[in-house]
């Protein structure tokens, strides 16, 4: 049993007849039909307990209600009927078994405990009520990801209830050191937000700043993780993601371990893990699941993914309309063929390739599953075919945009390949207009802002820049896991040691004998 403590005094006090108390919240809730007021009596020596029970219907669990609290409360209350000292006692009681239970001493309080998904027990005569915690109704169960999916790997996916999320995370860090902090954020929404850690392992100062920024936040509404990473990230006007999202449990775990502290949104299926390095999002969970050199071979796959999603386009405009003797003369013959009917430059042409690209993609987002696919691939493959034949773009930049499209698909953080498309548009329009000098300039103004970038006062560009060769093991590729020993240098705090020793598996010489 807890109580509730305000900072300041309350100005609505709860009054001591119940019937007051019960006005006060209908005229709170003069337009709301969800809010249910149950009121019984329970039968005295002398003279009847009148008492009510108050919650929203939706946001409770009503089992609970009927069987662990109003049972339980009527029997209680019976056999105390006479004594009054111990009947507010008995109450906490009931309510304690039920569910974690709050003492509430003011209208407001009462209220922010009722949304939270209370039931608030009410009786005459005392100027107190105890809300227990009966939280419940509908939730979307625990499913599969879908926007992170890997072959070998855990098939959970985090969900829409803040506890959920934070158990699927308890569940595989057991830990005594795992501390959980929650806040209310938002005037209106009254959002529960958990900040969860491992102490000893993540940066304390890291840990404090973020508590800060979380605590500096003053809004009506916090909807999904989204506002809040858009609150506390370092760059806010930098289109690269400084905080890195994940649906999948075993990634925020990972990233717990690794000493990254995570932000848990009631309401989102996503959560938030800080600090970051721009290598951190070409990370995929499945890379710790397979075979080192298969993971190494596929991340750099991405990152080569990485590169042609961000220059293809721009070179092949810099080339073919800047300098075309760079090309081989078979090839520049076939591109000046291709291109001989099209009206359009190439700057124009893959620009508007690229849009239409963009377009078909949105809209197999936002159509229904049963045809959004196929109106992206037939979309695509129809209007592909038919732009080629009119004579309106060739079909080398058919080409060049599809697989530039595949290419952008293969990166696994989707934030960042939201920001590669952006970015592509910008080194398209330099290379049309100043050919591969503008690209080179486009290039190196890139390289700058990412240097600059910083992600809770960790460099962006860190283990490259600066240089760290410890935590080169998990850049470009993957060292086996026996031989990675420490975190990685600056995410982590002063507990950088993960092995003790060496693990490297020796298997012995001979067959073992048998016994």
């Amino acid at each position: 049993m807890q109580k509730r403590k305000e900072k300041h005094a309350s100005p609505h006090p709860l009054a001591l007849r119940l019937e007051d108390n019960l006005d006060s919240l209908r005229a709170a809730a003069t337009k709301r039909s969800d809010l249910v007021i149950r009121s019984f009596h329970v039968p005295g020596n002398r003279n009847q307990m009148e008492c009510a029970l108050v919650y929203i219907d939706g946001l409770v669990d009503l089992t609970s209600i009927n069987e662990s609290l109003l049972h339980p409360l009527m029997n209680v209350l019976s056999a105390h009927a006479g004594d009054s000292a111990g009947r507010f006692a008995a109450i906490q009681n009931c309510a304690s078994a039920a569910g974690p239970a709050v003492i509430v001493e003011d209208m407001e309080s009462l209220w922010q405990q009722i949304m939270q998904g209370d039931t608030v027990i009410l009786v005459n005569g005392y100027p107190q009520a105890v809300a227990s915690g009966t939280s419940g109704g509908e939730r979307r169960s625990i499913t599969e990801p879908t926007t992170q999916n890997v072959i070998r790997g855990p098939k959970e996916a985090f969900t829409e209830s803040l506890r959920t999320n934070t158990s699927l995370i308890s569940r595989r860090l057991k830990s005594p050191n795992l501390r959980i902090q929650n806040k209310v954020i938002g005037e209106q929404t009254q959002t529960n937000v958990s900040v969860l850690y491992l102490e000893g392992i993540a940066d304390e100062s890291v840990v404090r700043e973020i508590q800060e920024r979380l605590d500096r936040i003053q809004t009506d509404g916090i909807l999904e993780g989204g506002y809040i990473e858009e609150f506390i990230e370092d760059a806010a006007l930098s289109p690269f993601p400084t905080i890195f999202n994940t649906e999948r449990p075993d990634a925020a775990t990972a990233g717990l371990l690794e000493g990254q502290i995570a932000i848990v949104v009631d309401g989102s299926p996503f959560v938030l893990l800080a600090p970051v390095t721009f290598f951190t999002f070409f990370d995929s969970s499945e890379d710790y699941y397979q075979r080192f050199y298969i993971a190494s071979f596929l991340r750099l796959l991405r990152f080569g993914a990485f590169f042609v999603s961000l220059l293809l386009p721009s070179l092949y405009i810099a080339v073919t309309t800047y300098h075309p003797e760079m090309l081989p003369t078979t090839l520049l013959v076939s591109l000046v063929a291709q291109r001989e009917g099209v009206p359009l430059p190439g700057l124009i042409e893959a620009f508007l390739m690229e849009i239409t690209f963009e377009v078909l993609r949105e809209a197999g987002i936002r159509m229904p599953k049963a045809i959004g696919s196929a109106i992206s691939i037939v979309g695509a493959l129809v209007l592909g075919q038919a732009a080629v034949a009119a004579g309106l773009i060739s079909a080398a930049m058919v080409i060049i945009v599809s697989f530039t499209a595949i290419s952008n698909f293969v990166i696994p953080s989707p934030n960042l390949s939201v920001t590669v498309g952006l970015i592509r548009f910008a080194l398209m329009l330099l290379a049309g207009t100043l050919g591969l000098y503008g690209v080179m300039v486009g290039l190196m103004l890139l390289c700058i802002h990412l240097a600059s970038l910083r992600s809770f006062g960790v460099p962006y560009l860190m283990p490259v820049a600066p240089l760290i060769w410890t935590n080169m093991k998990d850049v470009f590729i993957r060292f086996p896991l026996w031989s990675m020993r420490t975190r990685p240098d600056g995410i982590a705090g002063n507990n950088r040691l993960r092995q003790k020793k060496s693990l490297k598996p020796q298997p012995p010489r001979q067959k073992p004998e048998k016994e």
